[in-house]
């Protein structure tokens, strides 16, 4: 990338073993998203990059039964939220039927995120959701609020 170019981006990262739970991926999130003005700015989009964290680590800890590695990566238009886990087996989307106690979270991550993607790695897989900035944030906010 050229010095003068003008794409900024930045990132933050977090490993969370399956003994640490859910909600420490959640309050780590909420935080960092905290820092690039979308509190005030979109809390209802804060609140769903929060659930979609929430059902992501929790796929990673329950059906990959591994450690999950939360990215999240903010480019000035998109922010992307990955979770890694040690499973090369992706994930697929189905219908649980009316009674199921579970299997809705990727229905839901498609209801939330503006788009997603599941994709192989070397060691295991990542599944990557993408929040595009409201058009109220103020682009390029860095600090916390």
């Amino acid at each position: 990338m050229a010095k003068d170019s003008p794409l900024k981006a930045v990132g933050w990262a977090r490993s969370l073993p399956v003994s640490s739970g859910v909600k420490v991926a959640r309050e780590w999130t909420r935080a960092h998203v905290a820092s690039i003005g979308w509190t005030r700015s979109a809390p209802d989009l804060v609140d769903s990059i929060v659930l979609a964290v929430s059902e992501l680590v929790t796929n990673a800890h329950v059906h990959a039964h591994s450690a999950a590695q939360l990215i999240l990566t903010w480019d000035e238009k998109c922010l992307h939220v990955t979770v890694h886990d040690a499973s090369p087996r992706l994930p697929e989307q189905r219908d649980p039927g009316h009674s199921a106690p579970g299997g809705r979270g990727l229905l839901l991550i498609d209801a939330l995120a503006d788009k997603w993607e599941a994709y192989p790695c070397p060691r295991g897989k990542s599944v990557t959701a993408c929040f595009q900035a409201p058009a109220s944030a103020t682009p390029g906010a860095t600090g916390p609020e």
